[in-house]
């Protein structure tokens, strides 16, 4: 019973990281690619560790699998927002098809300093920023 289950959970682990492998290999921008690998990969891992908890059934390694559940499930995040912040920052563009970019206007390069409006927001009236 335990062998079966925990074979379930090790292939539906496998299968999410096949469509993050599937993902970056489609998707049209490093965004795109980034939250695809990002969150089908995260699941990935927590399935197939899952499953070697399951699998093995000691206690130990139960504990140690979890715990690279949970540092993958904070470390993966957060390193995709850097790793996509550093591509805004440098310029990387985004695909054509993107259907907005709400940083755009917010985000001065040479200073390095994000506004919370657009710069030319608050001459306009839009943003409802102070003048």
């Amino acid at each position: 019973m335990a062998q079966g289950l925990s074979l379930t959970l090790i292939f539906i682990g496998v299968g999410f990281m096949l469509v993050a492998a599937i993902g970056v290999a489609r998707m049209p921008d490093v965004y795109m690619r980034m939250h695809s690998s990002t969150k089908s990969a995260t699941f990935g891992v927590g399935f197939v560790m899952l499953g070697v908890a399951v699998a093995f059934g000691d206690f130990a390694i139960a504990a140690r699998a979890m715990a690279v559940v949970v540092f993958f499930f904070i470390t993966a995040p957060v390193a995709a927002h850097l790793i996509a912040r550093a591509a805004y920052v440098s310029g990387v563009p985004m695909w054509k098809g993107t259907l907005g970019d709400d940083l755009q206007g917010c985000y001065d390069r040479e200073a390095g300093v994000l506004a919370s409006t657009p710069a030319d927001a608050s001459s306009t009236g839009l943003g409802g920023g102070v003048a």
